[in-house]
């Protein structure tokens, strides 16, 4: 791969490096069609039940690529493949975990909030940058921030482009933890393996259920969340759950 590092540092759990260090990790398209390809492999890989996304100790990533961006024109953005390749990587089933160290600007911001569980270095740094170049935020950064912060501070974010600290986004549900810089990647391992040892199709639904929260309504919810309670009755995976806890041992779930 060329923009992305990738390595397995525990069982289950796929650990991807951003790796454009003399661009700040500036997503251009071809480094988010890497990573959505990269990810779709995985997605059907039954050996992989976790994946942590980082960039480096002093950037997430910096933004798009606006060398790339200043050359397109309207009919150009119109047609332009970006919007799928996010698609690709919000449609990712499995847990995905983002591990945030320095700036996540723009298109970075808007990365980390394609992940699940996103843990921040202390150094970490958020911000919607865009209204400094006339733009908003295109991939997102309104919309998903709005629903997890309100629309009051993401109004003020995205009109102003303030930097929002790694304590700021850990008060407001951006971040679930604030690790030191150099262990975030660890911690971010660490919690993808314990996660990655959980049952697959039970963290499938999981997933599932939390991610419909913004789109359905509260009957609605409770309605899907029992069908997947009553669906995860079939599976073995749910008898292996609860014969290993009657007889006091680890249960040895296998996504089936």
């Amino acid at each position: 791969m060329q923009y992305l590092k990738s390595s397995s540092p525990k069982t289950g759990v796929v650990l991807i490096e951003l790796n454009r260090p003399e661009k700040r990790n500036a997503l251009n398209n071809a480094t988010l069609q890497e990573l959505a390809d990269y990810l779709t492999t995985l997605d059907t890989d039954r050996e992989v039940r976790a994946v942590v996304i980082t960039g480096h100790s002093q950037c997430f990533a910096a933004g798009a690529d606006l060398n790339e961006l200043a050359q397109l024109d309207v009919v150009s953005i119109q047609q332009d493949q970006r919007p799928q390749l996010w698609k690709r990587i919000d449609e990712f089933s499995k847990p995905l975990i983002m591990a945030v160290n320095g700036y996540a600007l723009g298109a970075g911001f808007e990365l980390a909030l394609h992940g699940d569980i996103v843990l921040s270095g202390e150094n970490a740094q958020f911000a919607l940058p865009e209204i400094g170049l006339g733009m908003l935020p295109g991939a997102g950064g309104t919309q998903r921030l709005a629903r997890l912060v309100g629309q009051q501070l993401c109004m003020r974010w995205a009109m102003t482009g303030e930097m929002i600290s790694a304590q700021t986004a850990l008060q407001h549900g951006i971040s679930s933890q604030i690790c030191p810089t150099a262990l975030t990647v660890q911690y971010a391992v660490e919690l993808a393996e314990k996660i990655a040892k959980q049952a697959p199709l039970a963290i499938r639904l999981i997933k599932q259920s939390l991610k419909s929260i913004h789109e359905v309504t509260l009957s609605q919810g409770l309605k899907l969340e029992r069908q997947h309670f009553v669906w995860l009755a079939a599976t073995q995976d749910r008898q292996e759950g609860i014969q290993a806890f009657l007889e006091k041992r680890q249960p040895a779930f296998r996504g089936v």
